[in-house]
C-alpha cells in the first residue's frame, strides 16, 4: 500500500525552483501545490505551478512541507522546512541531515558528515566522512569536500572546487569554480586559482 504524499510548496522563483519539482517528481514524497514569490511582484504561474503569493501566502497551507530554494533569505518558518533528496543521492546511514536542504542527483554524502539547514547541494558533488556544512551553504555542481572538511555558514563554493582534508572555510567564504583550496579560507574571504589565494578585485 502506497503511503500518502505530503503537501510541499518551493519559496522562492528561480530556474533551479524548475529543477526541484522534477527532483520531487523522482523522490515521490511529496505533491507540489506551487510556488512561494520572494519579490512583491510575480506572476500568476511559474514552470506550470500556481504561485500563492509571496511569503504570508504560507500561512494559508499549515500543513505543507516547505523548501526553500537558496536564494530564499527568510527564516519566518523554518519549523515547516523540508529536505527534498534525488533518489539518485548516497548517503551514509550515519550522515546527519538538517531541515530545507535540497539534494540534487549523484551526490555522495559520506559517513559522519553533517549538514546544517537549508544546504543547497547541486549535481555530482562529494562530501566525505566527518565533513561538517552550516547552514544556507550552497554546493555547486562536482564540489568535492575530502575528509573532516568544516564549512562555515553561508560559505559559496563554485563548481568543481576541490578541498583538501582537514580544511577550514569560513563563513560567508567563496571558492571560486575549479580552485584547488590547500589553506584554511577565512570568513568572507573570496579565493580561486590552483593552489587557491585570496582574490583582490581592482
Amino acid at each position: 500500500m502506497n503511503k500518502a504524499k505530503k503537501d510541499a510548496l518551493i519559496l522562492g522563483l528561480d530556474i533551479h525552483g524548475v529543477e526541484c519539482a522534477d527532483i520531487i517528481k523522482r523522490e515521490g514524497g511529496y505533491d507540489l501545490l506551487g510556488y512561494v514569490s520572494n519579490s512583491e511582484e510575480f506572476p500568476d504561474t511559474f514552470n506550470g505551478y500556481p504561485v500563492i503569493g509571496g511569503e504570508e501566502a504560507v500561512d494559508r497551507y499549515p500543513d505543507a512541507g516547505l523548501i526553500p530554494l537558496h536564494t530564499w533569505k527568510s527564516l519566518r518558518h523554518i519549523e515547516r522546512w523540508v529536505n527534498i533528496i534525488d533518489p539518485s543521492a548516497w548517503i551514509a546511514s550515519t550522515a546527519k541531515i538538517g531541515k530545507g536542504c535540497i539534494i540534487y542527483p549523484n551526490c555522495f554524502i559520506g559517513a559522519e558528515a553533517e549538514l546544517g539547514d537549508g544546504v543547497f547541494m547541486l549535481s555530482g558533488c562529494t562530501v566525505n566522512h566527518n565533513c561538517k556544512i552550516g547552514d544556507r551553504t550552497t554546493l555547486t555542481s562536482r564540489v568535492t569536500l575530502a575528509g573532516c572538511v568544516k564549512v562555515g555558514a553561508g560559505a559559496y563554493l563554485g563548481q568543481a572546487c576541490n578541498i583538501r582534508q582537514y580544511l577550514t572555510i569560513g563563513e560567508r567564504a567563496f571558492v571560486g569554480m575549479g580552485a584547488v583550496v590547500v589553506k584554511d579560507v577565512a570568513e568572507g574571504v573570496t579565493v580561486i586559482g590552483n593552489p587557491a589565494r585570496p582574490y583582490n578585485k581592482k
